[in-house]
């Protein structure tokens, strides 16, 4: 047997969310509002005031989509383990240690003894048990139940091939003993075991309160705080549990999410001394916060895709050589540099590198002459004869601009720009009814299948409704693979594929660019929109 028993000598302090179309649509209402600047009194010193961009919809692990939403979450309930704020694998959280088995199949996970609910109630191996199959439940209409599908039986229960959950990957030997059993040997199993699906609930407080049990005197969670407030489009208020197995770690008394309508109230907000943490930096502040306050500034970058999706069932999107044309044509380095600034990344590959270890080995340069002799092949010579298209946004004006600009001078071709509300762009992508698409992508989980799957002929969330059986055939390829090695080789050989045929164009890696207060210690989060509570406190 593999052992993984280690106790914390650094307490992980761990959240992670996100992939699928509702993930999208969490990261793209990230950049959106909820709400107005309140008025606050005096700060307290134990008492930490975040920004919080969007109101949740739900607080419930296996309802949430939005990474707001697992934000609160995170705070609330732990999983069997957690991601590590250094990228490195996860670490224990629920379980304090697990056993591998010699065929790579079953996960044996030790959960803490004395470990409780909010409630006082013990946490047991069987709550865990309940939860998943809650969450594997069609009923339940889980958005991330894919999450689970690592699980031998997990997928058929959710399709309804299965009905007895007994013959799911899920068993509980006794009150502190969860045995997981895999379809197939994944080395990349507990990154998916750390992601907030996989946050338990209750099953008692559920059946008692049903879709009540979220709120305020009815929440019970297993994690680090409480549910003390929630006063919608205001602000949520969370307090610390002082029978929390790991209190010792926990330095602040309450977590105020404040809700803010645009980043500008935000600013306002932070200066007035009224929020100690920012969701974003106006563009138009950045340089003056670098120059003057450069101790309060700070730059995450992210595992986060920018791109352009093509609707490959639209002529003359359907020929690859005019998608690839259209890619070639682009100036990401100038997009960057001088149209957005704040810090991006050039993307001349889709999934982000480093992300679970993946490194791409595609390229999609400039090329303006190729671009121009594709799309001359495809029978649209200096753009001629080109229809004129529609390029969708939610956000990001002066990104759509320069597309169109670029287009327009190196190809010649002509687009029109629309800007919608982030769920209609969604709802038209969903349903097929665009042209080309200004789009996120972010994972759930630290693997580059979680983003590449979604590019599946299969994938509900497929929204080039691109079918290409090579691609598909090195996914299967992958997912079979021999050894983490070889798994990661087929992966960016698939990606590579991807580059080739273009069926969407990725154009930056994101960041985060935010405001801290230097009175916030150890304050922590990574490329997966992961915020990190414990350890944290305040000096003001």
């Amino acid at each position: 047997m593999r052992s993984a028993k280690s106790p914390f000598s650094r307490p992980p302090t761990g959240s992670r969310s996100r992939v699928g179309l509702l993930p999208l649509v969490g990261l793209i209402l990230i950049g959106l509002a909820a709400g107005c600047a309140p008025r606050h009194a005096a700060p307290d010193t134990a008492v930490l005031r975040i920004s919080q961009r969007n109101e949740p919809g739900d607080l419930d692990p296996a309802r949430a989509s939005l990474p707001d939403e697992f934000f609160i979450i995170r705070a609330l309930g732990e999983g069997l383990v957690t991601p590590a704020a250094d990228d490195s694998a996860p670490q224990p959280a629920a379980a304090d240690g697990w056993e591998i088995s010699d065929d790579g199949l079953d996960y044996t996970f030790h959960l803490r003894p004395g470990a409780t609910w909010s409630n006082g109630e013990p946490v047991t191996a069987g709550d865990f048990v309940d939860s998943y199959r809650r969450a594997l439940d069609p009923a339940t209409a889980a958005p991330k139940a894919a999450l689970f599908f690592l699980v031998r039986g997990a997928e058929d229960f959710y399709r309804g091939r299965l009905t007895d959950f007994s013959q799911v990957g899920f068993r509980a030997p006794d009150d502190h003993t969860l045995v997981v059993t895999l379809t197939r040997p994944a080395a990349h199993f507990l990154a998916y075991a750390a992601s907030g699906p996989w946050i338990p609930v209750n099953p008692r407080a559920v059946a008692r309160q049903g879709r009540a049990w979220t709120r305020p005197g009815h929440h019970v969670g297993n994690g680090a705080f409480t549910l003390a407030e929630w006063r919608p489009n205001q602000r949520i208020v969370v307090q610390k549990r002082a029978d929390y197995w790991d209190a010792a770690s926990i330095g602040l008394k309450e977590i105020h999410f404040l809700a803010f309508d645009n980043g500008d109230a935000e600013d306002r907000a932070f200066r007035a001394g009224q929020i100690d943490v920012t969701m974003a930096v106006p563009y138009s502040k950045l340089a003056t916060y670098a120059a003057e306050q450069p101790s309060r500034l700070q730059h995450s970058p992210l595992h986060e895709t920018r791109y352009l999706t093509f609707n490959t069932t639209r002529p003359p999107l359907n020929d690859a050589r005019v998608r690839r044309a259209l890619a070639l044509a682009l100036n990401r380095s100038a997009l960057v540099n001088q149209v957005l600034q704040g810090g991006l990344t050039v993307a001349t590959h889709y999934v982000p590198d480093g992300l679970g270890g993946f490194a791409s080995t595609a390229q999609l340069a400039e090329d303006a002459v190729e671009a121009r002799r594709l799309l001359a092949d495809a029978g649209f010579p200096v753009g001629a004869g080109f229809p004129r298209l529609e390029i969708t946004g939610w956000t990001q004006t002066t990104v759509l601009e320069a597309v169109q600009a670029m287009w327009k001078k190196q190809l010649g071709i002509e687009v029109r720009i629309a800007v919608r509300e982030a769920r209609v762009h969604l709802a038209a992508l969903q349903q097929g009814d665009y042209d080309i698409g200004f789009m996120t992508a972010i994972p759930d989980v630290a693997d580059a299948a979680d983003l590449l799957k979604e590019l599946h002929s299969a994938a509900p969330a497929n929204l080039p409704q691109w079918r290409d059986g090579t691609f598909d055939h090195l996914l299967a390829t992958a997912g079979q693979a021999a050894s983490p090695a070889d798994r990661l080789a087929r992966l960016a050989e698939a990606e590579a594929r991807l580059v080739t045929e273009c069926p969407v164009v990725p154009l930056y890696f994101n960041a985060r660019n935010y405001l801290l207060d230097p009175a916030v210690q150890g304050w922590r989060e990574d490329a997966m929109w992961t915020r990190y509570y414990k350890g944290v406190s305040l000096r003001r």
